[in-house]
Order: structure tokens, then C-alpha cells, then sequence
């Protein structure tokens, strides 16, 4: 579980956070939302141990984040993947080493193994036949042909589904999804909410969400939180989100509704 306890960050003198306490409940997929600016990306960052808070405690599995050493938190982030917003894909790899990239940096070399996680992620969001195919005709056939490719002959939903392999690969016991649906069209973008909510139900991962996507937060969320000011003025499910008399919550989800891609 991830727990978030009076969580304060300024940088110079703009407060950006200013006492969050938040609970990411295990095994759900919870969103965070707000407006630009409001402070989502910098709670992320504070989960993963990017950021240090200036004051307030974070947990994961129930040991405070800034308390670790270098080794202990290296552990923390392999239970972690991260797809970052726009996939963050390196133009110069092919997909094949994009997706592996993070267990060779770690010193897996052996070929078998690389190519075996490839398969296996690649294959889990779509972008290849059911792994149980692997070594059919088929299924060959369609690896070799996307294992080379660069991210410049990929479409936009492909290389955010690429992005979504990379941050599979090792088996991760916590997703993050910072703007997973920004740029995409509407189609594209109800595909990657499906695959992110097929992965959470196959694969009982905890998954957080930052978005400002209303259309994501109501086909995906299981729990919801939103950010305004540094503080959250709104936590609980979906179907209380659309209920809320919260004027700011309201006016948010009402000018998101009138002018979505704003």
C-alpha cells in the first residue's frame, strides 16, 4: 500500500503541495486530478523518491520513502513501473531494446532472458498475439517484424502501448501512468484506458493514474482524488465524483465536460 501523510513541497516560494495525506489502495487503480500546475506530477515524483518532501512522510509498503538508502530504494523502484506522459521512447532504439533497455542497463545480458520478457510484455498490451502463441509461425512472424521497428514507424497509441511494455517488464507490483491519454485521439485514448484497466484486472496491479482526462477517470478509476491548491478537496469513487456539490470539484468536471481538450 502506498500511504501519503501531510505532504508539503514548495520550490522557492511557490507552495506546490500543502499537507496531502492520501491512501493508494492496493490492487485498484486510483487517478489523481487537477488542473495544470496543481501539483500531480510533483506527487508522483515524491512516490517514486525523485522528490523529498519538505515535510510529511511517504510510505510504500510500509516503509518511509525518504528514510531509504540507495540500495533500499533501488529495490522499492523495481516493484514500480513508470510510463511517462508521451511514452518517452528513445528514438535511436528499436522497440525490442526499448523495452528491455532497463534489464540490460541492470546487467541481464543473456539474449534468452531479454527476449523472453520482450514477448511476454510486448504480447500483454496488444501489440502481439497471446504469449501460449509464442513460437507458432505467426506470432514469429509479427516479432520480427515489430522487434526492429523505430518509434518513428509507430503510431501514437503504439508507442504509448510500447511505453506500457517498458514499464511491465519485471513484473511490477505498482503502475504509474503520468497523462497516459495526452495527445491522442479519442479512439486511441479509450484503448489505452481499456488496456490499462484489462492490465489492473489480469495482472492485480495497483495502478495510479495522473490525468486530467475526465472521459479516462469514469471508464477506469476504481478510486479518485482531486488536487486543488495543494490540497485534496475531493477523495472516493467515480460515481461520488459525478455526485459531488463541491463548487470546485463541479466547475471542474462541468468545463472539462464543455471544453475537453482545454
Amino acid at each position: 500500500m502506498i500511504e501519503l501523510v501531510n505532504l508539503h513541497k514548495s520550490f522557492g516560494p511557490k507552495q506546490v503541495l500543502k499537507g496531502v495525506s492520501l491512501i493508494i489502495p492496493n490492487g485498484q487503480t486510483t487517478c489523481i486530478i487537477g488542473k495544470s500546475g496543481s501539483g500531480k506530477s510533483v506527487l508522483l515524483k515524491h512516490i517514486v523518491g525523485l522528490l523529498e518532501p519538505d515535510e510529511g512522510k511517504i510510505f510504500v509498503d510500509k516503509k518511509n520513502v525518504a528514510e531509504l538508502n540507495r540500495d533500499d530504494l533501488f529495490s522499492m523502484r523495481q516493484k514500480m513501473g513508470y510510463v511517462f506522459q508521451g511514452a518517452a521512447l528513445f528514438d535511436s532504439l528499436t522497440v525490442w531494446e526499448n523495452v528491455i533497455i532497463s534489464l540490460f542497463e541492470h546487467g541481464i545480458k543473456d539474449d534468452a532472458i531479454l527476449d523472453g520478457e520482450a514477448r511476454r510484455v510486448l504480447s500483454a498490451v496488444g501489440l502481439l498475439p497471446d504469449i501460449s502463441e509464442s513460437g507458432s509461425a505467426s506470432f514469429e512472424k509479427e516479432y520480427n517484424i515489430l522487434r526492429d521497428k523505430k518509434p518513428s514507424d509507430l503510431s501514437g497509441g503504439m508507442r504509448k502501448r510500447v511505453g506500457v511494455a517498458r514499464a511491465l517488464v519485471g513484473s511490477p507490483e505498482y503502475i504509474f501512468y503520468d497523462e497516459p491519454t495526452t495527445g491522442l485521439d479519442p479512439v486511441t485514448s479509450e484503448q489505452i484506458d481499456m488496456l490499462i484497466k484489462d492490465l489492473q484486472q489480469k495482472l492485480n496491479v495497483t495502478s495510479l493514474v495522473i490525468t486530467h482526462d475526465m472521459f479516462s477517470v469514469f471508464h477506469i478509476a476504481h478510486h479518485v482524488a482531486f488536487l486543488h491548491e495543494g490540497l485534496v478537496q475531493f477523495e472516493g469513487t467515480a460515481q461520488e465524483l459525478q455526485e459531488t456539490k463541491s463548487p470546485v470539484v463541479r466547475e471542474f468536471i462541468e468545463r472539462f465536460i464543455l471544453k475537453p481538450h482545454d
